[in-house]
C-alpha cells in the first residue's frame, strides 16, 4: 500500500526532477507502517532516495520523501539560510535542518511554512507565501505561486505527466525500485 502512495505522491521525485515529496499515510498498525518505511528505504536508499516519517499521528504519518543530493543544492541556494534561520536553522546542514523541521511540526501549532523549501519550492513563493499569508497568490498548483507563474504552471504540467506516466506504468506491473531514477 506504501508503494501506491509513493508513486501517486512522490512520482517526480522518484523520477529525478523535484528534490522532495510529502503526503500523509493512512495506516492501521502503526508497527506495520513503521516497517513498510523501513522496506521502502531499503528498496530507495541504494537509488538516492529517502523515505522518512516526519509526523506520526494516531492513525497516519507524514511521510518525507526526499533525494538528500537534490535537497541539500535546494539548501545552500542564495538566500534560504537567510529565511530559516529566522525559524530558528543554525545552518543548512540536511541533518540538522531535517531534525528542527520535524520539531517544529511537532510543536508548533500551525504547519511550519518553510517546509516549501524542504520539497523544493522556489524562494521566491516561500517568501510571498508567508509574506503574504498564503493569500494573494497569482495561480496555484503544486504551490502557490508570487511569480513567474507560466514559468511555474509548465513545471506543474511537467510533474503532472510524471504522475501520470507512473501510476500506469506501475499499474501495468513495473516495480517501485524500478521505476526509481539513480541519480
Amino acid at each position: 500500500m506504501l508503494e501506491n502512495r509513493l508513486i501517486e505522491y512522490c512520482a517526480p521525485t522518484l523520477a529525478g526532477i523535484k528534490s522532495a515529496s510529502l503526503f500523509s499515510y493512512f495506516y492501521q498498525d502503526r508497527e506495520n507502517a513503521s516497517r513498510e518505511l523501513k522496506r521502502a528505504n531499503v528498496l530507495l536508499n541504494e537509488r538516492g532516495v529517502c523515505v522518512e516519517a516526519l509526523l506520526w499521528r494516531e492513525d497516519s504519518v507524514l511521510v518525507y520523501t526526499y533525494r538528500p543530493k537534490h535537497l541539500q543544492m535546494e539548501l545552500n541556494r542564495a538566500g534560504v539560510l537567510e529565511l530559516l534561520s529566522g525559524y530558528g536553522y543554525r545552518d543548512c546542514d540536511i541533518g540538522h535542518c531535517i531534525r528542527h523541521l520535524k520539531q517544529r511540526l511537532h510543536s508548533e501549532s500551525c504547519f511550519p511554512h518553510e517546509i516549501g523549501l524542504f520539497l523544493g519550492y522556489p524562494l521566491e513563493d516561500v517568501k510571498g507565501f508567508i509574506e503574504n499569508k498564503g493569500k494573494n497568490c497569482k495561480s496555484c498548483g503544486l504551490w502557490k505561486v508570487y511569480c513567474n507563474e507560466t514559468e511555474k504552471e509548465k513545471l506543474f504540467a511537467k510533474f503532472t505527466k510524471c504522475t501520470e506516466v507512473y501510476m500506469r506504468v506501475f499499474r501495468a506491473g513495473r516495480k517501485l525500485s524500478q521505476m526509481t531514477v539513480c541519480r
